[in-house]
């Protein structure tokens, strides 16, 4: 019997631009209807940020996180929703004085950035452990802020995806672990790629997945050129995969995909050329343990 592999696709982002991409679904309805058709392309699980449907811009508000998740659930689609709490972390020091935010900063308080959690209850929301230059900005997330988020995450009954950028991360995963602020068996997300964080490369990989507990649940995936293959490498060391516009826009090189059901669809290939298949919602929800 093949293992079975969840796949994860991540619609949008809050980086990714129509320049960059002129199809990225930006408006609820685009970014419902993405989910569905990725979930019927294979994935068992959409990850999802709003947007701003005219600047385009991630954005908190409930009532595009709400219309979001009600078309999904109106569609008839049994895929997973697992919502962001990354917005609100970003932070622009301002050239004249670095502790006044520039425009463009996000960074609020933790209550608000899981305020969509809390209304909505989606089966899984991610919680980033990082605080790390990104861009002009500096994400930033504190223990104490985490903690408040963790704690208002399962009160909830929301299963948290723990989001890993860098080894820094996965310590302060263990405390709180250790602390109890995180409950075990936990799900873990590796972020391989995004400059200043850890490397998308192999030994990278090895190391951060080794360290993880052995009763968790995790997944990694590579930013751009690096998606498929660390998707592959990811497989390889008994993870689960991810793809998406949020990640990388490419199918091949200098070619767009066509939208994000084909990605999946090149991660559903990867995974059953390399020996392994690809989890129903049904059997990821018992996996994760959300059954």
């Amino acid at each position: 019997m093949t293992r079975k592999t969840i796949l994860t696709c991540a619609v949008t982002g809050n980086i990714t631009t129509r320049e960059q991409y002129p199809g990225l679904p930006v408006t609820p309805k685009e970014i419902a209807a993405a989910a569905v058709e990725a979930g019927r392309a294979g994935a068992a699980v959409a990850h999802i940020h709003a947007r701003h449907p005219e600047t385009g811009r991630g954005t908190m508000k409930l009532e595009y996180f709400r219309e979001i998740v009600e078309r999904i659930r109106d569609s008839g689609s049994d895929i997973i929703l697992n919502l962001t709490t990354g917005e609100g972390g970003r932070f622009i020091p301002s050239e004249t004085d670095p502790r006044v935010a520039a425009p463009g900063s996000t960074l609020t308080r933790p209550e608000l950035r899981v305020a969509h959690v809390e209304a909505l209850k989606p089966e899984i929301c991610t919680l980033d452990l990082n605080t790390m230059y990104s861009g002009t900005a500096v994400v930033i997330n504190t223990p104490r802020n985490l903690e408040i988020m963790a704690q208002r995450i399962y009160a909830a009954n929301v299963k948290p995806e723990i989001e890993i950028f860098d080894s820094g991360d996965l310590q302060l995963m263990l405390h709180f672990l250790e602390r109890g602020i995180l409950r075990a068996p936990i799900m873990v997300q590796l972020v391989l790629g995004v400059r200043f964080g850890a490397m998308a490369d192999s030994e990278t990989m090895f190391y951060l997945s080794r360290k993880l507990p052995k009763d968790c649940l995790w997944a990694a995936f590579g930013i751009g050129r690096s998606s498929f293959s660390m998707l592959a490498q990811s497989w390889l060391l008994g993870g689960h995969v991810r793809v998406g516009l949020e990640d990388n826009v490419y199918i091949s090189k200098g070619v767009l995909a066509r939208d994000n059901a084909q990605l999946v669809e090149r991660g559903v290939t990867i995974v059953e050329n390399l020996g392994g298949s690809i989890a129903t919602p049904a059997e990821a929800r018992a996996m994760i343990g959300l059954a």
